[in-house]
Parts: structure tokens; C-alpha cells; sequence
């Protein structure tokens, strides 16, 4: 980095309520020492991918470095942000109380969380299935997710979410993935009342394939409304077609209202939640905050289906007239960036989130503003004369209390008191 930062937070270091920063100092020097650690606050256990490439559940309030990267491996933490999610599905592991239509189901197979909770389905029929009852509304739009791994004779498997007519499906929607290769299948639509929106999968290591799928309901299934898989990727006419002895191991089922597939939260006899989690700083904080001129550096790790996800990447706050803040945008799949100082905004629109890491670095100070993103400017520089009538004394990241939350990895993050020069913009956030 160009210059020592007045704030810095590499996650690493955490205890439950709290995310330790490596550096806390004012503008005149001073340390602040542990007044300058991120509380962090959420009320329930939460999943992240841990540093031995499982997945694992975490205690209420503690902070979750996840080391997921886009091949399923382990690597470098960065800190999980998600708003709050409810799975409608369970039991989401050995699918018990599911209706099975197989030949065969295999349990105690090993688990993406290091477990051996997973089963493997066989077929024995074009027509044999896996599916549960839910209840879907109209004008609602849900994600419902799967873990998926590759067996035999069949490529993968066909998710489903439909309303049941004997054994097939008077109206509904699938896609297919391919698990053994990790590629995306066709998809099928029959009846009405049933939009697929997007689709997608994330490799998470030793086979396994989290796969997802998002539909917009315009339709209230009176009943026999479902979420399922057939065993193959084969559609016709619309619906899937089971491989006849073919097999595929599955785990982790989950069903959430939303346009994304936040992180696993695991289900037994009914439905569970994981709520939200907010990591702020205030109080003695205002002093690492550049309060006529300063820079606000945040480093976030693309690695979820970023169309789809939006809210504060970070905020520095003190009323709603003076801020500064760097937000992802749902619809257009951008990033935000708004200096409001005296009630006057300065705001850099449709600044294209690109795949893998975004550093992104906003400069600010009366008459001089500028953002860049790994390593090139991309806002145009502002020549308003402003200043902050109440100078900004919190900062959040990923979220704030009042909601607008995140959904993906943010690896630093970082505070200066000064508006740094172009060229040391360009190199801080220079990949």
C-alpha cells in the first residue's frame, strides 16, 4: 500500500463479537489499540468453507473467514457477508422424509462437510425421482439449491421445481448439470407459472458440485407444489428423464426466497434461519477517518453468482447528508460509489463488477474526487467544492445496521486520511 492506512483490516484474527484490525491509528498518530476492532453481530451459527476445504458450522457472532475459491480448494480467507436466509427445504441431508421414487438409495456417504451424511440415489425407471413438498406464492421469486456428485452411468443430475400432475408435471421448470464434467445441461419448461431466471454452479472439491437454480413464481400452486431431481441429464418434452441404473450422490438441499443461494444452512425436522451479520466500528473510530479529504480502499472476492448479489461493501457514516460509501448493485451488476457531504451527492454509476477480485479505491476531498478499480480510473474526477457538515464517525463493512447487505467475500479493507494521489491509486489497486 502507498502509505500507512489509518485503518486496516486484513481478516485473520477473531473472536466471537469481534474481528481484530491490524492497524487502528488517528490523523495525529495516535493507536487506538483494541477500541479500533470491528464488533461484529449475529444471532445465529452460520456455515463458511474452512482452511481444510469442508464445510463448517460457526457459533452466533463469530466472524467467518471463509477459504472458498472458485475451484473448490482452499485458499486465502476472506470475510463472509450474507444477509439473513431461511431454507424452506428439510431435512436438507438424508432426504428421510422426501418422497423417493428409486430403486435403491445408499446413505452415510461422505459429505462436502467432512461427514458422511450425503446419499446416493439409484434409478431403476425413466420415471424414478427425489422430491419434497413445499409451498411456493405467486409473484415471489425463489433459489432452490443442491450438492450434487457424480456416479454412475448418468452425467449428473436434473433439478426440478414444479407442480406434481401423477408422475410427471402438469407445469413447472428444470436444469440439468453435468457432474462429471462441471458444465451447465439444458434446461426445460412445460405449462405455465414457472420462470427460470438464472442458473449456476460452484465447484466445492472432491467431486462435489453446489448447483443452483432461481425461478420467479407468477403462479400460487394450489398444491402438489415440489422441488425435486431425477437421476441424468436428459430432457424431453420439457422434463428430465431418469438414466435407468444410473446414480448420483446428493446433500445439502436448500429452498430461500431471493434471486441468490446464500450459504448452506442445514435443516432437520423444519425449516432454519441464519441471520444477518453487521461488523462496524464507531466512537474513537471518527479519528482514522478522513474527515475534510481521505480514501476508502476495499479489496472483494468475486466468487458467488455476483449478478445477483447486492449491498454496502463498505460505508463510512455520520447522518444520512454525510457519507461515503462503495455499494454493489443488484440489477446492473455494478458497483456504486456515493461521496454526500452536505447533503450534496457525488455518485460514479455503472462501474462494471469484473470476474474474480475487485480492488476498488475512492478518493475524496472538495473540488478533487476520483475512483479506481484495479489499477484504472473509472470515475470521472468531480470539481464540486463541498464538505462534510458532521464529519463521518462509523464504518461498516458488508452491511449496516439498517440492512442493505452483501453477499460475497471482501478480503481487505482499508481507511487514509488524505486523498491519495492518482498514480498511488492506480498502484494500490493495481492487481
Amino acid at each position: 500500500m502507498p502509505a500507512s492506512p489509518s485503518l486496516l483490516i486484513v481478516p485473520a484474527r477473531f473472536k466471537t463479537g469481534k474481528l481484530y484490525t491490524q492497524i487502528a491509528t488517528t490523523s495525529a498518530g495516535v493507536v487506538l489499540a483494541s477500541s479500533g476492532d470491528f464488533n461484529v453481530t449475529r444471532a445465529t451459527t452460520a456455515t463458511r468453507f474452512n482452511s481444510a476445504g469442508l464445510i463448517e458450522s460457526v457459533a452466533s457472532g463469530v466472524p467467518r473467514l471463509d477459504y472458498y475459491t472458485s475451484g473448490g480448494t482452499a485458499g486465502c480467507p476472506a470475510l463472509l457477508v450474507e444477509p439473513s436466509g431461511t431454507n424452506l427445504a428439510f431435512p436438507s441431508e438424508g432426504f428421510s422424509t422426501w418422497a423417493l421414487a428409486v430403486s435403491a438409495s445408499v446413505s452415510g456417504v461422505s459429505s462436502p462437510d467432512g461427514m458422511n451424511t450425503a446419499t446416493t440415489f439409484i434409478a431403476s425407471t425413466t420415471t424414478d425421482r427425489v422430491r419434497r413438498l413445499v409451498t411456493l406464492t405467486s409473484g415471489t421469486t425463489y433459489t432452490y439449491s443442491l450438492f450434487g456428485k457424480f456416479g454412475a452411468l448418468s452425467s449428473g443430475f436434473t433439478m426440478q421445481m414444479f407442480e406434481e400432475n401423477a408422475t410427471t408435471y402438469g407445469s413447472g421448470v428444470c436444469q440439468a448439470f453435468n457432474l462429471n464434467e462441471g458444465t451447465l445441461g439444458a434446461s426445460g419448461s412445460v405449462g405455465a407459472g414457472f420462470t427460470l431466471q438464472s442458473v449456476g454452479m460452484e465447484n466445492y472439491g472432491d467431486g462435489w458440485y453446489r448447483c443452483r437454480m432461481t425461478v420467479l413464481m407468477s403462479y400460487t400452486p394450489p398444491a402438489l407444489a415440489r422441488i425435486g431431481f431425477r437421476i441424468g441429464t436428459q430432457i424431453s418434452g420439457g422434463r428430465p428423464v431418469s438414466v435407468v441404473s444410473g446414480s448420483v450422490s446428493a446433500w445439502g438441499a436448500q429452498l430461500e426466497t431471493g434471486s441468490i443461494a446464500t450459504s448452506y444452512i442445514p435443516t432437520t425436522t423444519a425449516s432454519a434461519t441464519r441471520n444477518a451479520e453487521v461488523i462496524s466500528l464507531s466512537g474513537a473510530v471518527s479519528g482514522c477517518i478522513g474527515q475534510t479529504e481521505g480514501t476508502i480502499y476495499v479489496e472483494v472476492v468475486n466468487t458467488l453468482q455476483t449478478s445477483y448479489s447486492e449491498g454496502y461493501v463498505a460505508r463510512l457514516f455520520a447522518d444520512a447528508n454525510n457519507e461515503v460509501w462503495i455499494r454493489k448493485e443488484e440489477g446492473g451488476n455494478t458497483y456504486t460509489v456515493r461521496w454526500r457531504a452536505n447533503s450534496q451527492n457525488t455518485t460514479f454509476l455503472n462501474v462494471a463488477v469484473p470476474n474474480g477480485v475487485s480492488k476498488i479505491a475512492f478518493a475524496y476531498k472538495s473540488g478533487d474526487t476520483a475512483l479506481y478499480l484495479n489499477g484504472s480510473q473509472v470515475g470521472v474526477t468531480n470539481t464540486d467544492v463541498r464538505s462534510f457538515d458532521i464529519g463521518p464517525n462509523s464504518v461498516a463493512i458488508g452491511s449496516t445496521s439498517t440492512g442493505a447487505y452483501f453477499n460475497d467475500r471482501i478480503r481487505a479493507a482499508a481507511l487514509y486520511t488524505t486523498r491519495l494521489t492518482d498514480p498511488e491509486l492506480a498502484a494500490l489497486t493495481t492487481l
